[in-house]
Parts: structure tokens; sequence; C-alpha cells
């Protein structure tokens, strides 16, 4: 009796439910993905982990009529908003293996738990992955910014610092100094910039340091000053930082996505990747990373899975 029961608890287990999409993501451009299926009458599941990359950030901004709410108002306004839909679910939890199968796609859990579509969505954001910099974490997001247009109207005119390097220092100190003319650009090392970049940083009163960063002294995440290596301090309001990331989802090595040279899932106008059933949307597949932009193709990714869903079963 006691092997019966195994057995068919055994069978049971080893049924993975089916869905026309999975969505692996739950933040901005996967809700918008599956608002837009949902109300297409599409099955889906959400699959999240409940840990997205802005949840140190006090307040978003540059999204119009969510401006100044918090990240986690907006999402969980958001999810309330697409459980509406009864064919949307939504599981919590980490994908740790995504495949394609004869009928379309299988996703396992970190738990060995397995789900099954037809189509896939990739809406599971970046890692950012930090510097060896003491306090750097701690103030990411909330001192330590990535994006003048989510948050650089709140700090415009503050003593402000962009920790980078080479062309892309050189190109983020112009944006940046659009909001700010009390501006530093740290290096933490010798500099790779070419002289006329220097001589153009000079001219515009852009002071360049480039000496090796020791440590952060912050507030509770707020920024009080940068220390360096030599002993030098140099007080600031907030730090720019453009840092590396990798993908949440080894969506190159598991299906085969083709990425981009900067690291982001390559996708065409239509939001779809190099495999067929394969879609992506949000900050996995463009350096525009804010919540608007995540939104507008989360909406568009899922309105296009609908419409080749229909395409095929017509």
């Amino acid at each position: 009796m006691v092997n019966l029961l195994t057995l068919i608890i055994n069978y049971h287990s080893s049924i993975m439910k089916s869905y026309d999409v999975i969505i692996i993501g739950g933040s901005y451009a996967g809700l918008s993905a599956g608002m837009s299926l949902g109300r297409s009458v599409r099955n889906v599941l959400i699959i999240d982990s409940g840990k997205p990359c802005n949840r140190q950030t006090p307040h978003s901004h540059n999204f119009i009529t969510h401006d100044g709410k918090t990240p986690k108002e907006i999402s969980d306004l958001a999810r309330e908003q697409v459980a509406a839909y009864d064919t949307v679910q939504f599981h919590e939890g980490s994908v740790v293996k995504v495949g394609k199968t004869d009928e379309g796609f299988e996703t396992e859990m970190l738990d060995g738990e397995k789900f099954k579509a037809k189509k896939l969505i990739l809406a599971s954001g970046v890692k950012d992955l930090m510097p060896n910099i003491p306090g750097f974490s701690e103030c990411w997001g909330i001192s330590v910014l990535h994006c003048p247009y989510c948050h650089g109207y709140e700090v415009r005119n503050e003593i402000t610092g962009i920790l980078s390097d080479g062309d892309m220092a050189y190109d983020f100190s112009k944006l940046v100094y659009n909001l700010t003319k009390d501006l530093f650009l740290f290096t933490n090392g010798p500099s790779v910039l070419s002289k006329e970049q220097k001589h153009k940083l000079a001219e515009n009163n852009i002071t360049l340091v480039e000496d090796e960063v020791e440590n952060i002294e912050h507030e509770n995440g707020n920024i009080r000053k940068i220390i360096f290596k030599t002993g030098k301090e140099i007080s600031l309001k907030v730090l720019y930082a453009k840092i590396p990331f990798e993908q949440n989802i080894n969506a190159s090595g598991d299906l085969g996505c083709e990425l981009t040279e900067q690291g982001f899932i390559k996708v065409d106008m239509m939001q779809k990747t190099n495999v067929p059933g394969v879609f992506a949307c949000g900050d996995n597949v463009t350096m525009m990373r804010s919540v608007a932009n995540a939104v507008a193709q989360g909406n568009f990714a899922g309105a296009v899975v609908n419409k080749e869903l229909t395409e095929e079963l017509f």
C-alpha cells in the first residue's frame, strides 16, 4: 500500500502544468506582458523570484501617472491588476534551467518543479555586478545612481560624481553636465580618456580624478564623501556609476539566444529573439533601464505573442 501510494504521488508530481505562455520575471515588463496576454484570454504563468534590481530605490520617476511613487507601489498595483485576469497565474521562485521541447519550452525551478508552455517571454532583468568598493552596494539605487532620466532631476545642481572611464564616461559626463556644473569624473585608476576628451572635460570645468577609490562613506545609503587610496577625500551628494551586469537567465546557453556585444539579449523590433517562440523585453534587452520603457516593451511583447498564437491556432 505504501509503495502504491508513493507511486501515485510520484506520478502526479511528474505531470507538468502546461500553459500557452510562460513569462520569466514578474516585474514591470513581465507584468505588462501578462496583462496584454490575460486580456487576450491566454493561459499564462508568471514566474518571479521577488528580488527586483531596484528594491533599494526609494522613488521611481519619469513614468507618467506614477512619478514619485516607490517601485514597490507601482509593481504591487500592477500585480493586483494583472491577477484580476483569471487565466493568469503566478509562481514564486527561481528558474534554474530553461529548455526547448517538441511542444515548446520547459522551465525547471530551484525546487525541481517543472512547467511547460508553447511560448516563452524572458522578462528576467539583469544582475548588476557591484565593484569591490566598500559602501557602493549599500548606496546603490539610493545615492549611487544608474540613470539621470530616472533620478537626475531630484539631485540637479548638487555636487555630483561619475564613476566610469573611457568613451562611456565621456559621453555620460556630457549628459550629467546638463543637470549640474559641479561635476567630478572618477576613473578609479589611470584614465584611458584621450587627450582631446580630457581637454574638453577641463574646458567645461569637469574635474578628472584618477586616484583609486578606497571606499564610499555614507549614512543609510546616502553618500557623504568618496575616500581614495591616496588619502584624498571629496564630499558628494550623488554618484552616477556605469557598472557591468550579467543576465539573470542563461538564455544563450540554455536556449541559444544571441546576445549583443554589450551582453543584452538580442531582439528584433517585435521583441523576438533568434530562437522561434522566445521573446524578451525589459532591462535584459536594453540599456534604457526605466519603468516606462519596460512597461511599453512588455505590453508589445504580449501582443506579438498573442498574434503568433492566433496565427498558429486559426
